[in-house]
């Protein structure tokens, strides 16, 4: 959805996300549309031809507003009914940035959670107060809507909607072809995944941890990577914190369940051998982390994805 005055990257994050082939052709059929058809001046002067009107939400199964111009004033209403009627027919209706003010003024937000840039937390709490505003996170899956943090998240959130209908292997795949990690890590709380971090620069510490995910069913600590990086206990945690942006033990249990997640996924393996292979020791613990992390399941987890 694209509209007078839009900023570029946002309307080319979903573009690149969800057009960017994954092994074979793409995956979706992207389309661009807006209230009125026609040429659009973006915010940076340029313009952008726009094909097609609100008719084309009527046929979307995803329906995606990359941002918006003026989070003070409610959108007009012919977008809010275009919006509603999509989402009754059962589209996933996507509000990236300040996209989530949209979704709010058609009533999709109610009595949900819910993301939005910093800069607009403050006003969207004040016009939205029947919304939980989740301020310290990258992007918020409400089920039938899912609502991104400002800018760039919206990468993370574009990937998140492609590994929630086809998978991690899928997710990871455009997101290498996109240079970025399928999933950014970070000290702000997540409620859906746990993320896979990027890598950093080649040296003692990613040998350290290429090392680790290569051996995540062996034990783990600060003191024993710290060891295989050659470094203080001390100057490891600095090295660490920076480039990941997380704690050792937060950084290890994302990588055991995004392990055990691509074994459900693309293996037969029972559940016991991914708790042992994933580091997990036993299928209770893995459980355990699997409801926290994702409010399912191992077995669940498994039953859903295989059966989209």
């Amino acid at each position: 959805m694209a509209f007078d005055g839009i900023g570029a990257f946002h309307l080319a994050v979903p573009c690149a996300v969800f057009g960017t082939p994954a092994g074979g052709g793409p995956l979706f059929e992207v389309q661009v549309c807006a209230i009125e058809p026609g040429e659009l001046r973006s915010e940076a002067g340029f313009g952008i031809a726009v094909r097609h009107g609100l008719g084309a939400l009527a046929r979307a199964d995803i329906v995606v507003v990359p941002s918006w111009r003026d989070p003070a004033q409610a959108a007009p209403l012919l977008l809010l009914r275009a919006l509603r009627s999509a989402h009754r027919r059962g589209a996933l209706v996507v509000g990236l940035c300040l996209g989530a003010f949209v979704l709010a003024d058609a009533g999709l937000l109610d009595g949900r959670r819910a993301a939005t840039h910093w800069v607009g937390a403050g006003l969207f709490a004040q016009r939205f107060p029947q919304v939980t505003l989740e301020p310290d996170v990258l992007y918020v899956d409400a089920g039938p809507v899912v609502t991104s943090a400002g800018t760039a998240a919206g990468i993370d959130c574009c990937l998140h909607v492609v590994r929630r209908l086809y998978g991690v292997e899928v997710a990871a795949r455009i997101a290498r072809r996109m240079v970025v990690p399928p999933h950014r890590q970070g000290g702000q709380a997540q409620y859906i995944e746990q993320p896979v971090p990027a890598r950093v620069e080649p040296g003692p510490l990613q040998r350290a941890l290429d090392w680790a995910t290569g051996h995540l069913d062996q034990p783990h600590s600060l003191d024993t990577l710290a060891a295989r990086a050659a470094m203080s206990r001390r100057s490891f945690t600095r090295h660490f914190r920076r480039h990941t942006g997380t704690t050792v033990s937060q950084w290890l249990l994302g990588q055991r369940l995004a392990l055990a997640q691509r074994l459900l996924e693309t293996s037969d393996q029972p559940v016991e051998r991914i708790a042992e292979r994933a580091g997990f020791g036993t299928p209770l613990s893995m459980r355990q982390h699997f409801a926290t992390a994702f409010d399912t399941t191992p077995s669940a987890y498994r039953r859903e994805f295989r059966g989209r």
